[in-house]
């Protein structure tokens, strides 16, 4: 039986400059549930990369003293890659726009359009954002600002090539409605539905004179242009997996399951992207996913958004380095449903590490691991009335934890599944209070040995459940409960079940994963 194919994708990040905690939050929700599909049986391809062409970046190089703009591509990506690799991030494959695959492949892409009459020449006359690189008709521009980035725009005449996606505006719409959960969150679904409803869809302009810019993916049918940039970074999601250049490969993989997103190119992946793939005869991607931004927490307690001009941008690797990749990940996936605004502070960053992975997880390894050691001499206990049922305190918590936790990730709700996690972390806790096994060991042995297999049993199904999301901190848990293999390879349905352990497994105590932060 062939294992179930499941594609995920974040956006190419521009490097026009360094990786933020933006970047970061995207690729970790992205990495979280390649691996949790990955423990559920899928065949995962896990997809991200970098968008190197365009204005902007042409414009960085040079005022970091670049002659060679690929050159400058080349230091900002490896400041992504080495992100990725401290984050633990496990991607399939990493695309770059200025790779080989990539532009032959948008050449045969835009010479199709092209013969099939979905692309013209045509006279632009009107307004220019150089920063987001878009054109805007005047019905959408006050006061010659861009409606996007609020900068000042420069009214420009010059002719270019225009993709027709105004015939496909209909298309869309009823696409639309008939699939409700194609742009999720509701209210990111809600907009663009509204969007397309009450305005008239303008054809896209897909180039950029030579004159004006050189840096870019020559078009096949003039040498006087070249590829507009988000027409060209798009196109990444199917030209990685082999769109016009492998197909059998592709056709196994294509349509991605799920598109990673930031709310503020949504309509780029959910009008544009949609229409382009229709007309290769290609589907839409089954989900697009757009999550919010990390705010910044400034004095007095107010939220503001991070930029370099305020020097308030928070940077992951800090963040890694003075705590762990597992706390800046679980943070970003705990702290709220993914799909809104979050607000970064420090201050909140340290309670939330504290009180759940200290307090909570941290302290019911530490616990079990320790009482295992000091009662049992590091082996599991040998309970057959243990290893048959487990205490029926934890039968409630652990029935049907697979699926509540399969259906918050069917939708994204990373921190659902969380929650539903700390239930049984926080019963298990209790359950130490409860059952009091300091004094066990002094008055009964028998039941002794059932408690602590029962909390080695809980141990082992958190550690699985909570591997996706904290894939360090789990490993090196997994290897102090005395599994010799990988714990990402274990099957996530394992959860499920109970009497796993082996008695006389030996195990380690070793050292506390979320020692308490002094705040």
């Amino acid at each position: 039986m062939t294992e179930p194919k499941f594609y995920l994708t974040t956006p190419l990040y521009y490097v026009n400059a360094e990786p933020h905690i933006g970047h970061s939050y995207t690729n970790i929700a992205a990495d979280t549930l390649a691996r949790y599909r990955r423990m559920k049986g899928y065949g995962v391809y896990f997809l991200t990369g970098t968008d190197e062409h365009g204005q902007k970046i042409e414009k960085a190089s040079k005022q970091q003293g670049f002659e060679d703009v690929k050159a400058f591509c080349d230091k900002i990506v490896e400041k992504f890659t080495d992100l990725w690799g401290l984050l633990n991030i496990s991607y399939d494959d990493f695309i770059r726009t200025t790779e080989f695959r990539h532009e032959e492949t948008v050449k045969k892409i835009l010479a199709y359009l092209y013969d099939n009459g979905e692309v013209y020449l045509a006279e632009y006359e009107g307004w220019y954002c150089t920063p987001c690189e878009t054109f805007w008709t005047p019905g959408q521009v006050n006061d010659n600002k861009c409606p996007d980035c609020g900068r000042p725009l420069e009214y420009i005449s010059e002719k270019n090539y225009f993709l027709r996606i105004s015939n496909y505006q209909e298309w869309l719409i009823n696409y639309l409605r008939d699939n409700p959960d194609f742009i999720l969150p509701r209210t990111r679904y809600n907009e663009i539905f509204s969007f397309l409803k009450d305005n008239e869809l303008n054809d896209l302009c897909i180039s950029r004179p030579r004159e004006r810019l050189n840096w870019g993916i020559p078009t096949p049918f003039s040498q006087d242009h070249v590829t507009y940039v988000w027409f060209d970074a798009l196109l990444n999601y199917i030209t990685a997996p082999g769109f016009l250049r492998e197909e059998e490969r592709f056709q196994k993989l294509w349509p991605a399951d799920v598109h990673f997103i930031g709310k503020d190119i949504l309509r780029y992946h959910a009008v544009y992207w949609p229409i382009m793939l229709h007309m290769l005869g290609l589907e839409p991607p089954r989900m697009i996913f757009a999550h919010g931004w990390w705010l910044v927490e400034k004095e007095g307690g107010e939220a503001d958004k991070m930029s370099k001009s305020k020097g308030n941008i928070v940077d992951p690797r800090v963040i890694v380095e003075k705590y762990s990749a597992d706390a800046l990940r679980f943070f970003l996936l705990r702290e709220v449903p993914f799909g809104l605004d979050g607000t970064f502070s420090e201050r909140n960053f340290i309670h939330r590490i504290n009180s759940d992975l200290a307090n909570d997880f941290g302290n019911l390894v530490y616990r079990t691991l320790n009482m295992i050691a000091k009662y049992y001499g590091g082996r599991i206990p040998d309970s057959s009335r243990g290893r048959e049922s487990g205490d029926a305190v934890f039968e409630e918590v652990i029935l049907g934890l697979e699926e509540k936790i399969e259906n918050a990730m069917l939708v994204l709700n990373f921190q659902q599944a969380i929650v539903e996690i700390w239930e049984l972390i926080r019963r298990a806790n209790k359950y130490i209070e409860e059952k009091a096994p300091w004094d066990l060991f002094k008055q009964d042995k028998e039941k002794l040995d059932y408690v602590i297999y029962n909390l080695a049993e809980v141990l082992r199904i958190v550690l699985i459940a909570l591997a996706p999301f904290l894939p360090n901190s789990t490993s090196k848990a997994w290897g102090y409960l005395g599994f010799k293999d990988d714990i990402h390879t274990q099957n996530y349905s394992h959860i499920s079940r109970w009497g796993v352990i082996p008695p006389g497994q030996i195990t380690e105590k070793g050292e506390p994963l979320f020692p308490r932060i002094q705040e």
